[in-house]
């Protein structure tokens, strides 16, 4: 892991945490749309590493997870970002040959999906969340997967510009 990778994978997290911060609560349990897992897939696929996967997953779980709007939802935001970070992770090395604006959009609309539904899974048995887990997908979850593909199809050629303006390689 170089220092420079480590500084740009801090920035993302800490960048997620702020939109996480202040994007409004939305539906049953001020649960908010989650752009730090947007940050997380973001540096998954510029550095795209196990030990890096490792770092971001736990690292964006408990920043998500020490922001969160939703009662007791400390534990299910580590148990869904760590997940969800190697799922993303396995699916861009699926279609890593592959790569580009569209593969990165749908990756990223899956692992939102991927996420949203472990969060909700895990908040229902683990705090025992109230709610039916179909209206709370369908609001919160899918709304969050088409902002999140809308954000990296925006963000992802600007910050690949800028990397490779700095010379800071990346795979």
């Amino acid at each position: 892991m170089k220092t420079k990778e480590l500084v740009i994978m801090a920035l993302f997290v800490g960048i997620g945490a702020a939109l996480h911060i202040l994007i409004p609560g939305i539906g049953a349990g001020g649960m908010k749309p989650d752009f730090s897992l947007l940050m997380m897939f973001l540096a998954i696929i510029l550095f795209p590493d196990k030990k890096n996967v490792i770092l971001l997953g736990l690292a964006t779980g408990i920043i998500s997870g020490l922001t969160t709007g939703v009662p007791g939802g400390f534990f299910p935001n580590i148990i869904d970002k760590f997940i969800s970070a190697f799922a993303f992770y396995g699916l861009f090395l699926l279609v890593k040959k592959n790569r580009s604006i569209i593969s990165n959009a749908v990756l990223t609309a899956i692992g939102t999906i991927i996420s949203g539904t472990i969060f909700l899974a895990s908040a229902f048995l683990i705090i025992r969340l109230d709610g039916a887990f179909m209206l709370m997908f369908t609001t919160i979850v899918l709304p969050t997967a088409l902002l999140n593909t809308i954000a990296i199809v925006i963000v992802y050629p600007i910050v690949a510009k800028i990397m490779e303006r700095s010379k800071m390689t990346f795979a």
